[in-house]
């Protein structure tokens, strides 16, 4: 039987989390000759590796298989994640994301249904450990993969994409814009150099792709407490900025200045966004709207951060 589609999670010390991502893909209701979920391993520390490798060999039903990439950088391994893969379509997920029931059955019809979809993106829902903090919102939220873009299946519009813990392409197209650029690897050591999901999809739509929401592809994100302070805030937030900076910088100088006059003005936003929170007499939710958008001029104003080969 062909296989319909390639699961590939990117993982990175989440031994707490990524069997679970793992076991909902098992439990998924379609035939397991369908699918492969390949599972990446970026130079973990902790026991990524005895776990998948353990649950390999406790589920032979299923074609699941392990690999190392020893290059630092999400970029890098969910392109090493494509070329081992099979399938007529490659999804993204996260190793600490959880399928929902009907997650591969919906990409596959989906993809199905609508010949002209490039690429799919899905629902991602938050799961707070242990609770939803006070001070998140609507605005901080993308900050932890919160993502639920439309109520009903259409294609993206006005510069949206999906995000990288929920996406499907075309396996075709996947390689015909060379996979996810490196020089945008995403976390690597602790500096942050992200925005490698947008400028992917950007390729695509660029050579005439039409990108695709459906709310039905869901998958819930686990957001523990290290990624509810300031610090894990900052670094995503700031990794935006250096990712903006690289794409910018391809394109010239011009584009780096207007891309500035752009994030001034997302600042001043935030400023009356923040004061809207304060004259609802919610004061937590205020300063963390301001704080995001300092913290993506930070990282845009730092020096471009050259990645190695």
């Amino acid at each position: 039987m062909q296989i319909a589609i390639s699961i590939v999670i990117c993982s990175y010390n989440r031994e707490a989390y990524i069997i679970e991502a793992i076991d909902s893909l098992y439990k998924q209701d379609i035939d397991k000759q369908r699918y492969e979920v390949i599972v990446v391993d970026n130079n973990s520390k902790d026991n990524t590796a005895t776990k998948v490798k353990a649950y390999i060999a406790e589920h032979p039903d299923i074609q699941l298989y392990y690999y190392m990439e020893t290059r630092q950088g999400a970029s890098y391994a969910r392109n090493t994640g494509a070329e081992k893969s099979r399938g007529a379509l490659i999804c993204c997920m996260d190793d600490d994301a959880v399928a929902m029931p009907g997650y591969l059955e919906n990409i596959i019809t989906f993809f199905e249904q609508h010949p002209d979809a490039t690429g799919l993106g899905g629902r991602i829902i938050p799961r707070y450990i242990p609770s939803e903090p006070k001070w998140m919102s609507h605005y901080v939220s993308s900050l932890v993969g919160n993502f639920d873009y439309s109520p009903i299946a259409k294609p993206f519009d006005n510069g949206r994409y999906p995000l990288e813990s929920n996406m499907i392409v075309r396996r075709d197209d996947f390689f015909a814009v060379g996979g996810f650029n490196t020089s945008l690897p995403g976390v690597k050591g602790t500096l942050r150099v992200g925005g490698e999901g947008k400028e992917f999809f950007y390729k695509l739509i660029e050579r005439g792709g039409i990108i695709y929401y459906d709310p039905s592809v869901i998958v819930h994100h686990v957001v523990e407490v290290k990624k509810l302070t300031s610090e894990y805030m900052y670094r995503v937030a700031s990794g935006i900025g250096r990712g903006e900076k690289v794409r910018m910088v391809a394109k010239g100088g011009m584009a780096v200045h207007k891309k500035s006059v752009e994030y001034l003005f997302k600042l001043g936003a935030s400023v009356v966004i923040g004061g809207y929170y304060l004259l609802q007499g919610r004061p937590a939710k205020s300063w963390p709207v301001i704080q995001f958008r300092i913290d993506v001029l930070k990282g845009y104003w730092e020096p471009v951060h050259k990645q190695d080969a």
